[in-house]
């Protein structure tokens, strides 16, 4: 059993469980808190599991990062499902901080590199892309509605202003990008891919920085884009995905259908399985999948992808 320490993470309180003492702890997930708790830490020599939750676990993760302090950041689905597999039906701060701990020792989870403060940078700006494209899809589908001139005018200002920030986003992730002389050699490797765009290859790069490091059923694992086989003595059930990387997914959606009308090879696979009887959003998410294979390996080798004409 290696000694791990188990952090429950909310927006006021850090939840500490150490396995080897048996024993909680909390301290404030503020600027003090924090500074308390990575120097009760050097001093544990464990490894520290905790979830991702959202905004909240950020300075908690930069704080191990700069310390260099060992980590893992586990799904919040997969902790609960570990709680709820143990036994452990009820959920507050402190059982959760247990589960994480118990959770980290029984699976022997491995100790994550720290991002970097140029990725750090990049999913931020990320993030506040994102919910600009919410912001402007919510202000289109309100602008046929609407009959009064009042709010005719506030919401074409309002597309505006989000076109505007989308506008420097987008030029604040390509200077993040250009910044960093690997990310600009891995941009130039993922658009060389048919289909694949600047917008779609940065999101490639931000929302899965893994890709290059792994093989190719790993990266389509990820993404959530290999099928999950569903069988149980004579009975087999259809495969479907699930999990993975639902934003990597959807990057790739346009990039699928683009290169299925223009590029030869992803054609003539889409209509072959098509006419074996597959539905085509099943034929395109494999579309999809060799999209996230072909830049997986060509990110591995540090290749450009060039044309099979065999």
């Amino acid at each position: 059993m290696n000694n791990t320490i188990g952090i429950d993470v909310s927006k006021d309180k850090l939840d500490i469980f150490d396995l080897e003492l048996m024993e909680h702890r909390q301290f404030d997930n503020d600027a003090d808190g924090l500074r308390c708790l990575i120097g009760w830490l050097n001093d544990r020599h464990a490894l520290t599991v905790f979830e991702a939750s959202g905004c909240y676990h950020s300075k908690l993760e930069t704080g191990l990062s700069e310390a260099s302090l060992p980590y893992s950041k586990v799904n919040p689905c997969q902790a609960r499902r570990f709680a709820e597999a143990t036994g452990k039906i009820a959920k507050t701060d402190r059982v959760d901080a247990e589960v994480l701990a118990r959770m980290g020792s029984v699976l022997q989870l491995e100790s994550q590199s720290p991002k970097s403060e140029n990725m750090s940078v990049l999913k931020d700006l990320t993030n506040a892309r994102r919910g600009l494209i919410k912001d402007r899809v919510a202000v289109k589908t309100r602008m046929p509605t609407t009959m009064q001139t009042l709010i005719k005018r506030q919401l074409n200002e309002r597309l505006a202003q989000v076109e505007r920030h989308l506008k420097q986003l987008d030029g604040a992730i390509k200077e993040a990008i250009s910044a960093n002389a690997q990310l600009v050699e891995k941009l130039n490797i993922l658009k060389s891919i048919p289909g694949i765009s600047d917008i779609t290859a940065s999101a490639m790069l931000i929302e899965m920085p893994e890709l290059g490091t792994m093989n190719g059923k790993q990266a389509a694992c990820l993404a959530g884009l290999a099928p999950i086989s569903r069988q149980s003595g004579r009975w087999q059930g259809k495969e479907r995905i699930r999990g993975g990387r639902a934003f990597v997914r959807r990057a790739l959606y346009m990039p699928a259908l683009c290169t299925i009308r223009h590029n030869l090879s992803s054609k003539q696979k889409y209509d072959q399985m098509v006419k074996a009887g597959k539905p085509p959003k099943v034929a395109l998410t494999a579309i999809m999948r060799r999209l996230i294979v072909v830049a997986n390996a060509l990110l591995r080798y540090g290749r450009s992808w060039t044309e099979n004409r065999t």
